[in-house]
């Protein structure tokens, strides 16, 4: 498809979703030509559209990435959420030679010397395993909103990722955290403990605390960075190989 094309898509589809619920958004999208593949952090806003998808029993893929350095709490929600809507969710981990690479490089814990080397560690135990996932994928859903930082105000339904060739998904894009809290409880939703904890955004544990009274939701993650828009690269249109070591592989 075309970089024209996808674009057009995008914006059409962009259009479609705005007036649907979340039910009626992943229906839409199910119901489209290619492979659907959602992936979950099993955040509280990502568990909201895993039980949608469940519930609803849609023909939609549910991925994670299990980096080898997710909190207890996240890797134990995997299978209770597997049990609690009947699906599966398969695991992407990262290669063990890269592990090993980074390690060589910059240390286990070397994310916290430099930027340079927290790329590279998401670069290899998120962004290579997540291309994984993705190959062959027409239709890549997340769980952003416009809520959660400075950097995603501007979420659309739907976007061309013009790197991946291929196109996002965000059907919470206009979701409140409010709202969120309100549906989970709503639709007795599992959940994260860690988010009554003072986590409102769960990542990989030595690069996550909770927050203080009255900081941004994702102000915990990488937060001895001084960029307010600070990413792991997962939803940021960055040069592939400014991210990921050895980016060829993993395009």
């Amino acid at each position: 498809m075309t970089t024209q094309s996808l674009e057009a898509e995008a914006k059409a589809l962009n259009d479609r979703l705005e007036s649907l619920d979340l039910a009626g958004r992943l229906a839409l999208v199910a119901g489209l030509e290619g492979r659907a593949v959602f992936t979950t952090s099993l955040g509280i806003e990502d568990q909201v559209i895993t039980a949608a998808i469940g519930t609803n029993r849609l023909d939609i893929e549910v991925a994670t990435l299990k980096t080898g350095r997710l909190f207890n709490e996240t890797v134990a929600l995997i299978e209770e959420t597997e049990e609690a809507y009947d699906i599966l969710i398969k695991r992407y981990f990262p290669e063990k030679a890269d592990i090993e690479d980074y390690v060589a490089q910059y240390g286990m814990n070397g994310f916290y010397e430099s930027v340079e080397a927290r790329h590279a560690c998401c670069g290899v135990r998120k962004l290579k395993p997540l291309a994984r996932a993705l190959e062959g994928v027409s239709y890549w859903i997340t769980g952003l909103r416009r809520g959660q930082s400075g950097n995603r105000a501007t979420t659309p339904y739907a976007e061309a990722d013009l790197d991946r060739g291929l196109i996002k998904i965000n059907p919470l894009a206009d979701w409140d955290i409010e709202t969120i809290h309100a549906h989970v409880a709503a639709e007795a939703i599992p959940v994260n403990p860690l988010h009554g904890r003072g986590y409102p955004s769960i990542g990989c544990e030595p690069c996550t605390r909770a927050i203080k009274p009255g900081e941004p939701e994702r102000a915990g993650r990488w937060w001895w960075e001084n960029d307010e828009k600070r990413e792991c690269g997962l939803h940021v249109a960055e040069a592939t190989s400014s991210i990921i070591p050895n980016a060829s592989s993993a395009a």
